[in-house]
């Protein structure tokens, strides 16, 4: 495991004022909580996390270990890493800060351009050296890097397809939704405390889609562990809101890319795993979709004993040197 050696990160939060939303619906005050590391003078780097993750989550041994630290791919010594917490999750502003299901009912399309007006506006970045994102990150780089052409020089989705919404990966997240507004504690968001059907739909929602056959078989070879796997999981602390949850899920709702993948400028790498159980290689609609990206490539990582299928892109081992060699090779500018 590698050892973390990179700066100690910094954590702030900006107060958007009157941010509207793409329903019309608006907050007088939207605040969007970021964590930094490095220098601000560094090469801009911009790196999303996954559904009702944060930025700190990614600060792991898996992850930030194997890129910040000297040497490392993402340096931070020379690179300046901004890793906000998305609209609706983290210390940003969410439903169970106060409005529950009053909260304006966003989408991915608000989420990135709060943080394309964090990086912007607040944090007066003019282009991105690199922008990486993993699941629901990846998603939001595909949607970014159409939507902001000349806003990055490589763009890195890691977990995601460039197609719309569908499919299981659609409708395991509406087992989660629908157990929850189903549950009689949920009582239309106003609950006096959390409804166990979020916590019960969580665990089961993790383990159809994501671990891998490898992972999972490695881990629970026979029913009595598979049980036992069961029990720890169920057991463990749930401190998530059930109706943060209900928005985080359904945000994805309208997400698709598709129709706009030619407009991407910049070198786009798309990197999935071969036992992704959300994105899986077959149908092959990433090797068929990745073709109408001008300077696009795709990256499948091979399933083996080693790869936790939807998880396995968090783990930058997998990847990190051909995030690497595009940071070589990529000229600055886009030139």
């Amino acid at each position: 495991m590698a050892e973390i050696t990179y700066p100690t990160p910094k954590t702030d939060t900006w107060l958007v004022r009157d941010f509207r939303f793409h329903t019309g619906e608006a907050l007088p005050e939207l605040k969007l909580h970021y964590t930094t590391v490095g220098d601000p003078k560094g090469e801009p780097v911009l790196i999303l996390h996954g559904t009702t993750g944060s930025g700190t989550n990614l600060l792991n041994a898996q992850f930030a270990g194997e890129l910040f630290g000297p040497g490392q791919p993402l340096d931070a010594s020379r690179y300046f890493i901004i890793l906000p917490d998305a609209l609706g999750v983290g210390k940003s502003s969410k439903p169970s800060d106060g409005l529950r299901m009053k909260f304006p009912r966003y989408n991915y399309d608000d989420q990135i351009d709060a943080q394309y007006r964090l990086v912007t506006e607040h944090l007066g970045v003019k282009r991105l050296r690199l922008l990486l994102g993993n699941s629901m990150g990846g998603m939001h780089v595909w949607l970014w890097a159409q939507k902001y052409v000349d806003m990055m020089d490589i763009a890195v989705p890691m977990g995601a397809l460039p197609t719309e919404m569908s499919g299981r990966n659609w409708m395991m997240r509406r087992f989660i939704v629908e157990s929850i507004r189903n549950d009689s504690a949920w009582m239309n968001g106003d609950y006096t405390e959390q409804p166990k059907s979020a916590k019960f739909a969580h665990v089961y929602y993790t383990i159809a889609t994501n671990g891998g056959n490898h992972g999972h078989h490695k881990n629970a070879p026979t029913r009595e562990l598979a049980d036992q796997s069961i029990a720890r999981r169920m057991s463990e602390p749930f401190k998530a809101d059930a109706n943060d949850f209900i928005y985080g899920w359904e945000s994805s709702r309208d997400y698709n890319p598709a129709p706009g993948l030619e407009r991407i400028k910049a070198t786009l790498l798309a990197i999935n795993s071969a036992d992704d159980e959300r994105n899986p290689p077959e149908p092959p609609l990433l090797q068929r979709e990745i073709k109408r990206v001008k300077n696009g490539k795709a990256l499948i990582i091979p399933a083996s004993e080693q790869t936790v299928g939807h998880s396995t892109t968090g783990n930058a081992r997998f990847w990190k040197q051909a995030v690497a060699a595009l940071l070589q090779e990529v000229p600055h500018g886009g030139g």
